[in-house]
């Protein structure tokens, strides 16, 4: 797992205000670019005139004293020309926003939410943190246009009402390769008018993931912990579809959608025949998934003829379908062609007994915290 965030020692602090900045190992570039670059020291480098200079040690930062000084351990290690991060030289906080080298970016635009689901991995917040919709605006002006794919996601994205379509328009604009992925629980969509303002940004390739957890709108809604959540998110997929944009179904599995996976793929195939692609998700234990762990936890192992079940009825329709978050060791073969290694490199972790796995290149591996706290009774190394 890598560390993306975390305290810092500060040798030298020139500023108070937290800021953006990419990392740099150059330290020829012309003056006007050190002013907005963190220099990672390297022995012989002269960071004089960088904005930041991230150093191993104190000795590293002589004539440095006009730059914001940080120590950072072997835990940053993966730190790269081209990544960008915030610093915050008061508090001596750094959260690395975007890695060059990476497929898994994405940007959190907001911990609030109307929703309160049994498993969030972000638990939501109700407290004004609209400055983290600035810093993605800020953001998006840093990340190079050959970037091949970013992500959004809160909380709700979508409670940012004109600012979310403002947002979608200027990245359209600035990065305007970039296949983007909007998580949402798409209730906002409901309203015809903001799905025809979403769908009026016309972005070449433009994703949204909504969850349904359950076809029983009751259970649903239990789920997420909202009432009337169910009818408002399938009007807002149907919103979406009648304005031509494109929509993933996700639906984690755990004990409380399990024995209606079956039927919530049939539905699916009856009723959203449409969407564009449908995934099946393993249970991440983080957030609300761990004081809730005894109402939602089931090995995988132990459902897997369902998921097999299920993963029929979608191909069976002509469905576009996936499993996330899942080892090979704990799903049947039936549904190889439907795997995919889906865990974020920064959390991806596998168990000692993966290592002599033949199939370890090909599997998802599992959650860091899934490793630390809860996971399958039944991983085993294919030989």
């Amino acid at each position: 797992m890598l560390k993306l965030q975390g305290q810092l020692p500060i040798v030298h602090a020139s500023t108070r205000a937290p800021y953006l900045v990419m990392v740099t190992k150059n330290a020829q570039l012309p003056t006007h670019l050190k002013q907005v670059r963190a220099l990672l020291m390297l022995p012989g480098l002269d960071p004089t005139g960088f904005k930041t200079v991230l150093a191993k040690g104190k000795e590293q930062s002589v004539g440095s004293l006009g730059s914001d000084v940080f120590e950072v351990s072997d835990d940053y290690e993966y730190l790269d020309e081209g990544d960008i991060l915030r610093v915050d030289p008061a508090s001596g906080s750094m959260r690395c926003l975007y890695r060059r080298n990476s497929l898994h970016n994405t940007i959190l635009l907001t911990e609030r939410c109307n929703h309160c689901c049994l498993m969030c991995s972000q638990p939501p917040k109700q407290a004004d943190d609209s400055w983290l919709m600035d810093e993605a605006m800020e953001l998006i002006g840093l990340i190079p246009p050959e970037t091949e794919a970013l992500g959004f996601s809160g909380g709700e994205p979508t409670l940012y009402g004109d600012r979310f379509i403002e947002l979608l328009q200027y990245t359209k604009t600035r990065l305007s390769t970039t296949a983007i992925d909007v998580l949402s629980n798409g209730r906002a969509f409901r309203d015809l008018a903001f799905a025809k303002q979403y769908a009026a940004v016309q972005h070449p390739d433009l994703l949204i993931g909504i969850p349904i957890y359950c076809d029983d709108p009751v259970r649903h809604d239990y789920v997420v912990q909202s009432r009337g959540a169910f009818d408002d998110t399938i009007q807002g997929i149907l919103n979406l579809k009648a304005v031509e944009q494109r929509v993933e179904i996700r639906i984690v599995i755990h004990r409380q959608t399990i024995d209606r996976l079956v039927h919530t793929c049939e539905f699916l195939a009856r009723n959203l025949l449409f969407v564009d692609h449908v995934a099946l998700m393993g249970l991440e234990i983080t957030g609300f998934t761990r004081p809730n762990l005894d109402l939602l936890w089931i090995d995988p192992y132990d459902y897997k003829d369902v998921l097999s079940e299920a993963m029929a009825v979608l191909n069976a329709y002509g469905m576009a379908a996936s499993v996330y978050n899942h080892q090979l060791c704990t799903v049947n073969p039936d549904v190889r062609g439907n795997y995919r290694k889906s865990i974020s490199d920064w959390k991806n972790e596998y168990l000692d007994e993966c290592a002599a796995c033949t199939e370890r290149d090909e599997c998802g591996g599992l959650f860091s915290s899934s490793k630390l706290y809860k996971h399958s009774a039944h991983i085993k190394a294919f030989s």
